[in-house]
């Protein structure tokens, strides 16, 4: 399966250069490129795509701002934003908006074709120190996605294990693989682990996990 990917950037060098790059990746084919993010609005209702890779300092609309708005419309398309800011409140705003992936322009070929792969995958992926400033964040209250819960929220032994599996940042098919279950099954405790944290997605679940001593 082919993940299709608008860029949207508003320096021509980068836009041209992530293009080429994305397309030696295996399984992903890029369908546009956009200069700012009002032109990536336009460019996502046209193209459909499964991913806009989203820089944040663009003049007119932000990349913040096209995420919210992308995500108003009831867009599919799914953000991984790719900047090279990476300070808290713009991560907090990013995240908030609705970007699901997050990356500084610092990351490799891999590490963005894996993000891209993730989040068209429905789930989440962050840059370590990215992950890192949400669990820090911590210490000053409630970060984003993650509702008041009591720690014992009724979780099963195996969903504890999922979840420490989560904060240690990884898939479900590497959680498969170290707890001998089938892919399905992680995804399905995933599910409960969501429904029972009220958290509402990986991210989210990360900070719960930390917030709530299940992970250090």
């Amino acid at each position: 399966m082919t993940v299709t990917v608008l860029i949207a950037d508003d320096q021509k060098v980068v836009r041209d250069g992530l293009a080429m790059m994305l397309g030696l990746l295996d399984g992903i084919t890029v369908v546009g490129t956009a200069l700012d993010g009002a032109d990536a609005l336009r460019q996502a209702g046209l193209l459909d795509p499964d991913v806009v890779l989203m820089d944040l300092n663009m003049p007119g609309v932000d990349g913040v701002e096209a995420t919210t708005r992308l995500a108003a419309t009831g867009s599919r398309s799914r953000v991984v934003v790719l900047t090279t800011y990476a300070d808290d409140t713009t991560v907090f705003r990013a995240l908030q908006a609705g970007a699901r992936g997050y990356l500084t322009k610092d990351a490799g070929a891999e590490e963005i074709q894996q993000a891209i792969l993730t989040v068209a995958a429905g789930e989440a992926q962050l840059d370590p120190s990215v992950q890192r400033r949400l669990l820090e964040a911590l210490a000053d209250g409630q970060p984003y996605g993650v509702a008041p819960a009591p720690e014992d929220s009724g979780l099963t032994p195996r969903e504890e294990d999922v979840l420490r599996e989560i904060a240690q940042g990884r898939s479900n098919s590497e959680i498969a693989a170290r707890l001998h279950v089938s892919d399905a099954t992680v995804k399905t405790h995933v599910n409960h682990l969501l429904a029972k944290t009220a958290c509402r997605d990986r991210a989210a679940l990360v900070a719960y996990a930390f917030r709530t001593g299940r992970a250090r």
